[in-house]
């Protein structure tokens, strides 16, 4: 392929809009409803049992307020990464996006941690009402953080040889929407009591 050509992929589409960004778009919207659906049940289900407060008081808040510290400093490095790319500075957006991929890696740790505290205590998926929904909630987030983790070093080893810088945007667009997921998540499983 020569090098003025671009894969159909990348191409504008009908709303103008380049396809990979509008793909990234209807991913996203496909993520809202699947977290949007959950919260929406969890937050039914809080109101309907105050005694789930009891449960909500067991949880580690510093793990939470540190994870979300984590998430918005690595969100602060995908749109660094998305500047490099718009200068086509394609190494210095693989240095950052890797960065960011380090910051999923800590978060994870930290719930990892947090979760092997939890379980220690006694605080299992079928502990309650509470722990089933955190436990989904926090897990299918981690899923996420991982899926994102992966995607992005893919990119980012693209992005190290000057190619593909437009997937730059793509995966921080992602990130960011994982990202605001925690941001709902974090006061209503640790703040909350």
């Amino acid at each position: 392929m020569s090098a003025s050509a671009k894969p159909i992929a990348n191409a504008r589409s009908g709303t103008g809009i380049p396809s990979a960004r509008l793909i990234t778009w209807w991913v996203i919207a496909s993520e809202i409803v699947i977290f949007g659906g959950l919260l929406a049940s969890y937050i039914m289900h809080r109101v309907a049992h105050p005694e789930w407060a009891e449960s909500a008081s067991h949880t580690l808040t510093w793990a939470g307020a540190l994870n979300t510290f984590i998430l918005l400093t690595s969100s602060l490095c995908a749109v660094l990464a998305h500047q490099a790319a718009d200068s086509h500075d394609g190494p210095k957006a693989a240095k950052l996006l890797r960065l960011t991929a380090l910051g999923g890696l800590i978060f994870l740790c930290v719930k990892g941690y947090e979760w092997t505290l939890d379980i220690r205590e006694g605080f299992v998926l079928s502990s309650g009402g509470f722990w089933s929904f955190y436990y989904t909630l926090a897990g299918l987030h981690g899923l996420h953080v991982l899926a994102g983790m992966i995607i992005m070093l893919i990119v980012a080893a693209d992005a190290a040889k000057n190619e593909e810088l437009q997937r730059v945007e793509c995966i921080g667009l992602y990130w960011h929407f994982v990202d605001i997921v925690w941001i709902f998540l974090f006061p209503l499983l640790y703040i909350a009591k």
